[in-house]
């Protein structure tokens, strides 16, 4: 659904859910290309009608549940174009754009290919 936004709506979008919530004027400074505080809220209000953004309990604005869906379906749409469907070309990618892991990823990461081995049929 994101890349049918537009350029505007979807670079506000990003910005949020890399900051994963916070106030008007936090998702205005980080973006790359700042806006009026009345541009940013009224793109976030449009989001908010597309169901992607919402309002937390203190007046911050975070992604909305569906945002997690959001990203699944653009992540699987780049290891379709750029690694040919498979997910271990994708992840041997991403690993290669850090030097360093902290403990607790290096952890994630072996729960999730211990879990993937499980799964694996014989």
């Amino acid at each position: 659904m994101i890349e049918t936004l537009p350029r505007r709506e979807r670079e506000v979008f990003e910005t949020l859910c890399g900051l994963g919530q916070g106030a008007t004027a936090a998702v205005r400074d980080a973006l790359h290309d700042p806006l009026s505080d009345s541009a940013v809220r009224t793109l976030l209000k449009r989001l908010e009608a597309k169901g992607l953004v919402a309002r937390a309990g203190d007046g911050a604005w975070r992604p909305a549940p569906q945002a997690r869906a959001v990203a699944d379906t653009a992540l699987r749409r780049m290891v379709d174009t750029f690694f040919a469907g498979s997910a271990a070309s994708a992840a041997t990618a991403l690993l290669g754009l850090t030097k360093t892991l902290k403990p607790e990823e290096v952890a994630a990461l072996r729960r999730a290919l211990d879990a993937a081995e499980e799964e694996e049929p014989s």
